[in-house]
């Protein structure tokens, strides 16, 4: 008999711990086959599950599996209408009614009490939108006026309503302060701004008070608001507005954000990912900085520990790549051989294929003397690098009198170094110092991330690098900005 009880507690456990969900959905004049239901994931949606309709019109969501705590969307065919409920806890059965002309207008919920308080405050919401509308335009056509008292009448009905809103979501707050309805409104609060009144930097006080206290009134660690809109919406604010667009900013913000939201697993990997993704991808020169900082200290710092072991090395193998080749580093010094292109047109056909080239002497990047460095990496068969060559060639006449070299390093080995001649020959690429490394023994593809053609690097007189990765013909507005910022 003991044994049987046991075995009935361990049953009754299962199931209190694994209830699932099952939320019956009737929507009035829907004629669709299918419904969908989906959410929220940072700043994307996606579907968790595709119902039919029953007999009676219904469609019934179900699953032995709870859904993780979350905002989730309701989805209607052809259109992709929506309307929206939450998951906050074990209670996961209810139904849902409304209406195929205004889905998330007429939302009616049974047996959810949190999801009766969500649509309560949606509805009051939108009964003041247009009460706040009306008095906004009486403001505006009693200053044309000049009518001051209808004015500040108006001013004062507007202050009620905000009142109003604000005492409604106080006392959800009150009642159930731990719910996710009261997380996600009081996320969504401004922030108070203190007095700056007096301040010499009014704007700047404002803004870094902003950006100290952005997150407030957001709990980042809390793992259930990773389903919502509202965080990944408050961070990218963070990040893209609050923040300066400078890679040591931006690591910094990234830092910060990472460190609050570390508590929810699942939310630090999914943001440790989306910033690594991001700035791998981003466009903006000097960004890459962002990239390195995240894949050192978080990839390589051994915190990303779902990362497969492959992945992983291709990570931090990357960030051990790009971190000598960032703004402000001393570019990695090459060892070349400067091309004869005269002498190595006529070798086109040689037989020894180590006897296709002529060289006019060896040099090594960092000897050149010049105020600043060119290195651009072509290939003779790329065509945007052939492209470039005219804005290469007017560039270079105009500038290399004030100061700058160009190194033009051809990307051929040995044997097909003559490709190399022909197009110097076939451009006009005299002028500068043509380069080449016949058997690649300075390691340049590695060294300097050469995956594609053409790579464009910009050193000063300490061969720092301060400017990469552009066309040649925003080389122009480069250097006159340094000329410019040179004389102030």
């Amino acid at each position: 008999m003991r044994g049987t009880f046991t075995l009935l507690g361990l049953f009754l456990a299962l199931n209190l711990f694994s209830q699932g969900y099952n939320i019956t959905v009737t929507i009035d004049g829907y004629t669709e086959p299918e419904l969908y239901l989906a959410y929220n994931y940072g700043d994307k949606q996606y579907i968790q599950d595709t119902v039919f309709a029953q007999e009676n019109g219904s469609f019934i969501f179900s699953d032995d599996e709870s859904l993780e705590a979350g905002i989730y969307l309701v989805v209607l065919a052809p259109d992709n209408a929506i309307f929206q409920f939450m998951i906050d806890d074990d209670d996961q059965e209810f139904e849902i009614t409304t209406t195929a002309s205004d889905p998330s207008g007429k939302v009616a919920v049974s047996g959810h009490t949190l999801n009766s308080d969500f649509y309560a405050y949606l509805n009051f919401l939108t009964a003041q939108r247009p009460k706040a509308n009306t008095i906004n335009e009486g403001i505006k056509k009693a200053m044309e006026e000049g009518n001051a008292q209808a004015e500040e009448e108006g001013r004062k009905s507007l202050l009620q309503i905000n009142k109003d809103v604000e005492d409604y979501q106080a006392r959800i707050l009150s009642n159930q302060p731990e719910s996710l309805l009261s997380a996600v409104i009081k996320g969504g609060m401004q922030i108070a701004l203190p007095d700056f009144s007096g301040s010499e930097n009014l704007e700047f006080d404002r803004w870094m008070y902003t950006k100290e206290h952005w997150f407030d009134n957001l709990k980042m660690g809390d793992p259930r608001l990773l389903r919502t809109s509202l965080q990944f919406e408050k961070v990218n604010y963070y990040v893209e507005k609050l923040t300066a667009q400078h890679p040591d900013s931006i690591s910094s913000s990234v830092d910060r954000i990472l460190s609050l939201v570390e508590p929810a697993e699942e939310t630090f990997k999914f943001y440790l990912i989306h910033f690594l993704n991001k700035y791998a991808a981003s466009k903006v020169i000097g960004q890459d900085a962002v990239y390195v900082h995240i894949g050192e200290k978080y990839y390589k710092g051994g915190k990303a520990n779902w990362s497969e072991e492959e992945q992983l090395k291709k990570i931090v193998d990357n960030v051990t790549t790009l971190k000598p080749l960032l703004l402000g580093k001393i570019a990695p010094d090459l060892g070349l051989m400067e091309l004869d292109v005269q002498a190595t047109l006529p070798l086109k056909d040689e037989k020894d294929e180590h006897k296709r080239f002529k060289q006019k002497r060896v040099f090594k990047l960092h000897e050149i003397d010049a105020q600043y460095t060119i290195l651009f990496i072509w290939d003779p068969d790329c065509g945007h690098c052939k492209k470039q060559m005219p804005d290469m060639i007017s560039f270079y006449e105009k500038w290399n009198p004030k100061g700058v070299e160009l190194v033009a390093l051809c990307t051929e080995v040995y044997k097909d170094i003559p490709k190399c001649a022909e197009t110097i020959t076939e451009k006009g690429m005299f002028k500068w110092i043509n380069a080449i490394d016949p058997y690649i023994q300075s390691k340049y593809k590695s060294i300097y991330d050469v995956r594609t053609t053409p790579q464009l690097y910009v050193l000063d007189e300490n061969k720092e690098i301060i400017m990469k990765k552009i066309d040649a013909a925003q080389l122009e507005e480069v250097f006159e900005e340094l000329l410019q910022n040179g004389a102030e």
